[in-house]
């Protein structure tokens, strides 16, 4: 198109349209940056800085930063990287991640992000935090030990579901993923089965009961294909041949 507009995405031209975002417009054009708390159907507020980039020479998060002509974004390179390394070590150090008892391996993006960065320890002294483990819904079982703060539960919740199931509470080191009701129990709330709030979460704390273990491990979604591949293929891209498929297939 002769009147798109591009920036540079680790030297590279990367197409956008008004309003789009670094992460946005780099993910439609077929370029990962890696990233956690993105996604693409909810609008971003960067929880996480995972996919943060230097552009400008000024680091910015990608999911947040207005993708502009002849911006210079680093992202691909061994500093960036660093960065992203060590803030996925700290949410290892921070929650009580064990990933070969953990329902959700081999479909946690914290877990394939770590393998996509090559993280093989946290790197921090584990804080083992005193979370409670909330059993009282018949169906639905939650481990707030697994926490990442990541806020697409709570976002889903309210958003789509129109509930406000959960919410969090404290704040800095104190700061925790809670339900939102006087009893502070999920056996309270409304929640259902197939609310977009259960199926959000990126780690292992919103769990469905009786079906563990259903498919086995080294068959699920980051068994066989790295998270990069798989963020790729649920980009929304735009079509100009009729619907998109992407779009509509997005988690």
């Amino acid at each position: 198109m002769s009147d798109s507009q591009h920036f540079l995405l680790d030297g590279e031209e990367v197409p956008f349209t008004p309003g789009q975002t670094v992460m946005q417009a780099a993910l439609s054009a077929g370029r990962y940056i890696p990233h956690l708390c993105y996604h693409p159907e909810f609008k971003p507020h960067g929880s996480c800085k995972v996919c943060t980039v230097k552009a400008g020479g000024r680091t910015a998060a990608s999911c947040t930063l207005p993708a502009q002509s002849g911006l210079e974004v680093e992202s691909a390179t061994e500093e960036m990287n660093a960065l992203r390394r060590t803030l996925v070590q700290m949410l290892f150090a921070e929650g009580n991640h064990f990933c070969p008892s953990c329902e959700k391996s081999g479909n946690c993006v914290l877990q394939a992000l770590g393998y996509d960065l090559g993280v093989t320890n946290a790197g921090f002294r584990h804080l083992f935090p005193d979370r409670p483990v909330d059993a009282s819904h018949p169906d639905l079982l939650l481990d707030f030990n697994r926490c990442i703060l990541c806020e697409l539960c709570v976002r889903a919740s309210c958003e789509v579901d129109g509930k406000c199931v959960f919410s969090l509470s404290g704040r800095g080191i104190d700061k925790h993923l809670i339900v939102n009701n006087a009893s502070g129990r999920l056996e309270d709330t409304d929640i259902a089965l197939d609310d977009k709030a259960v199926a959000v979460c990126p780690v292992g704390v919103i769990l469905k009961k009786r079906v563990g273990f259903a498919l086995p491990i080294g068959q699920r979604r980051y068994d066989a294909r790295p998270i990069s591949a798989q963020a790729l293929e649920d980009a929304p891209r735009p079509s100009t041949q009729g619907p998109c498929n992407a779009c509509e297939d997005a988690p």
